[in-house]
C-alpha cells in the first residue's frame, strides 16, 4: 500500500498526535480522530468500498489498545485508576466489545459510515451544550452498575471503532458518581480491554473476506497500525500530564466542535 508520500505522512502523524493527546487528556481512546483519518487514508489507497469502513474501525481499535495502555499507566502513577472497579468494568467491556463488533460486521459500510457521522455530531453537541449537574461523588459504586457501564462502553467502542470513553466517562460521572479524574483513569483502563476484544473480533470477522489487501490481518491493517501507534502512545502520556494543567472545560469545547465538523463532513 504505497500511500505514505511526505504530505500524507505529515497529515497522518499530525492526526495521530491529536488522537494520542486526547486519549490521555480525556480518557477517550482517540478513535474519534483515527477513524475519520483512516476513512480518508484507505480511500486514497484504493481500498474497495465494501472493506473501507470495517478496516478503518478494526485498525483504529488495534491502535487504541497500546495507546490506552500508555494512558492508563500514566493515570495509575497519579492514583487515578481504581483496579477493583476496573475488574468489573472490564468484564462488562469484554462482552460488550464482542457484541458491538459482531453487530458492525453484519452491517454494510455505507450504514456504518452514516452512523459514525451521526454519532460524532450527537456526542459533540452533548459535550458542547449539555453539562448536567453532577450528583454527589461516590467512591464505591455497586458491582452491577460497574458491569453495565463496562458493557455499554465496550459495545459502543467496538461498534464504532472508537475507544468508548465518550460514552464511558459521562456514565461514570452520572451513573457511578465517580470523581472526574477517577472516571478518566478508569475509562482508559476499560478501553484497553474493550479495544483488545474488539480488535480480535474484527480480525476474525474479516479473515475470510480481506485476503487481497497488503499488510492486512482481517479488518486490521498492520502497516498503518505500525506507523500510527508509536506516535499515539507517546502523545497519550503527554496528554495525561496536560490533564492536570489545562482547563478541561476549554479542551472539551474545542474537542466538541471538532467532532461536530468531522461528523457533518462524514454524513455529507
Amino acid at each position: 500500500m504505497d500511500i505514505f508520500t511526505p504530505t500524507i505522512l505529515l497529515l497522518t502523524v499530525s492526526f495521530s498526535v491529536l488522537a494520542g493527546l486526547l486519549a490521555g487528556l480525556l480518557g477517550i481512546g482517540g478513535g474519534v480522530i483515527l477513524v475519520p483519518l483512516f476513512l480518508w487514508l484507505f480511500k486514497l489507497a484504493g481500498l474497495p468500498s465494501d472493506l473501507l469502513v470495517h478496516t478503518a474501525f478494526g485498525t483504529s481499535l488495534c491502535i487504541i489498545v497500546p495507546t490506552a495502555i500508555s494512558s492508563t499507566l500514566g493515570h495509575r502513577k497519579r492514583g487515578n485508576v481504581a483496579w477493583h472497579q476496573v475488574f468489573y468494568l472490564a468484564a462488562g467491556g469484554a462482552l460488550g466489545a464482542i457484541i458491538g463488533s459482531s453487530m458492525a460486521a453484519l452491517l454494510s459500510g455505507k450504514i456504518l459510515h452514516a452512523a459514525f457521522g451521526g454519532m460524532q455530531i450527537l456526542v459533540g453537541l452533548k459535550l458542547l451544550f449539555f453539562r448536567p449537574r453532577l450528583p454527589p461523588e461516590e467512591l464505591n459504586p455497586r458491582k452491577i452498575s460497574l458491569l453495565l457501564v463496562g458493557l455499554t462502553g465496550g459495545a459502543f467502542s467496538a461498534f464504532f471503532g472508537v475507544g468508548g470513553g465518550v460514552i464511558a466517562v459521562p456514565l461514570m460521572l452520572i451513573m457511578l458518581r465517580l470523581p472526574i479524574h477517577l472516571a478518566v483513569g478508569n475509562s482508559s483502563a476499560l478501553i484497553v480491554v474493550s479495544a483488545f476484544f474488539g480488535t480480535i473480533s474484527y480480525v476474525l470477522h474479516g479473515l475470510n473476506i480481506v485476503t487481497t489487501v497488503p499488510f492486512s490481518l482481517g479488518y486490521v491493517n498492520l502497516l498503518v497500525a505500525a506507523v500510527v501507534a508509536p506516535v499515539t502512545i507517546v502523545c497519550a502520556r503527554i496528554g495525561v500530564r496536560l490533564a492536570s494543567r489545562i482547563s478541561q472545560d476549554r479542551m472539551v469545547n474545542v474537542f466538541a466542535i471538532v467532532l461536530i465538523l468531522i461528523g457533518l463532513k462524514l454524513m455529507l
